[in-house]
């Protein structure tokens, strides 16, 4: 009950009170992977990426065949500003999971940043033949990928000049 309250004020853009509800959660409880995935969310939403990494740090060991540690670790270190370390990390889930959409689009978005445009190109590219429309929709207005498309408009203008 704790945890459908908790996510309840989650979506109403309350960490803060989301949090509370789960320290309702009793204590044996509070490694489950569905509080810890919550927990992650609720720093993630309060931008307190330090505790979200160590969440998802624990998930990635706890849960080694599920990506969503590994993926949301490599978030939060985007978000702390250790964008190789988040590249790095992507890289080596990419061949554990394959159809995982969200990997080969952070990785477009981690190369973008690094100002490793072809890199980020083919990444955008292999993330666009797992999950077109999702890709396509989110990567039109997604700042962390402004590099990729600035760097493509700049090729297209030096070949048409």
């Amino acid at each position: 009950m704790a945890l459908q309250r908790a996510q309840g004020w989650l979506e109403l853009h309350l960490p803060l009170e989301a949090n509370e509800e789960l320290e309702e959660i009793q204590p044996t409880m509070r490694a489950h992977p569905a509080v810890l995935k919550l927990r992650y969310s609720i720093f993630s939403a309060a931008k307190k990426w330090d505790m979200a990494l160590e969440i998802a740090n624990c998930l990635h060991r706890e849960l080694p065949d599920d990506p969503y540690g590994g993926v949301h670790a490599a978030v939060a270190l985007y978000r702390l500003g250790r964008t190789q370390e988040a590249k790095e990390l992507s890289l080596a889930l990419a061949p554990r999971f394959p159809k995982d959409w969200s990997i080969p689009y952070n990785l477009a978005c981690y190369c973008a940043q690094l100002s490793e445009i072809q890199e980020a190109q083919e990444w955008f590219k292999a993330a666009m033949a797992l999950e077109e429309d999702i890709v396509r929709r989110m990567g039109i207005d997604d700042p962390d990928l402004e590099p990729l498309w600035q760097g493509m408009r700049d090729t297209t203008w030096k070949r048409a000049g």
